[in-house]
């Protein structure tokens, strides 16, 4: 199946944008009738058939939907420090996007070596993971957010800090399957110990990914990983 993206969906038809019409027509050399798989990036994914095969302008009409497609009965929302090289970053935003995440935040901490990310750039890494692994649903990517305002905010759900010190709760110790959690994930320097504080006193709970030192994104990754296999048990 290849998947296509639109996010503004509305009535019985649908005009790709014109990289995408490129995409079907040209490279797949998709013609009228033939299905098209499309999303909104929202949930709903769209079996459709071309009416219009114009390579710059491609319309499909709806057969079929399929709403809550691919859902999951818990939220991961996972927030980040942003990391020295943007592409390490990247690479997690494509893993988590595959594996399954509904929330990203990057988070501007006193060890971040990046003080800036390519928000328009990520988004794109997103929806390209999004399409490749057949998802309907695009994660919610929030602007760089200082980690002192961060910290404060109210989330429903469980908080764990993952950081290298102290007695920590094993994340599949301290995780409720089928419960919303909000996980942060630190700089290569690891939180400093006033951050940690912080976090603590904001009812986060201090969590560890096993004994290994991890870099920034497997962290992040692992602990992805980790919500998502326990709760497929």
């Amino acid at each position: 199946m290849q998947l296509f993206y639109n996010p503004e969906i509305s009535g019985n038809t649908i005009e790709l944008s014109e990289e995408e019409s490129k995409h079907c027509t040209r490279v797949l050399r998709l013609k009228i009738d033939d299905i098209v798989w499309i999303t909104n990036g929202k949930g709903t994914l769209y079996k459709t058939s071309i009416i219009d095969d114009h390579q710059k302008a491609c319309v499909l009409t709806i057969n079929e939907k399929f709403e809550n497609y691919g859902s999951r009965p818990f939220k991961l929302h996972i927030a980040i420090s942003p990391l020295q090289h943007a592409d390490r970053l990247e690479w997690f935003l494509e893993k988590a996007t595959e594996a399954g995440i509904d929330e990203i935040t990057p988070i501007l901490c006193e060890r971040s070596e990046r003080r800036n990310v390519n928000i328009e750039r990520l988004q794109k890494v997103m929806i390209s993971a999004m399409k490749q692994s057949i998802k309907a649903s695009l994660p919610i990517l929030n602007p760089l957010t200082k980690y002192t305002d961060f910290i404060k905010k109210e989330f429903n759900s469980q908080k764990g800090i993952a950081y290298c010190i102290d007695e920590r709760k094993h994340i599949a110790d301290w995780y409720n399957k089928g419960s919303d959690c909000l996980i942060l994930i630190g700089p290569e320097g690891d939180f400093s110990p006033k951050e940690i504080e912080l976090a603590i006193q904001n009812n986060y709970t201090g969590i560890s990914l096993g004994n290994s030192r991890l870099r920034t994104e497997t962290a992040a990754t692992s602990a992805c990983f980790a919500i998502n296999m326990i709760n497929r048990t």
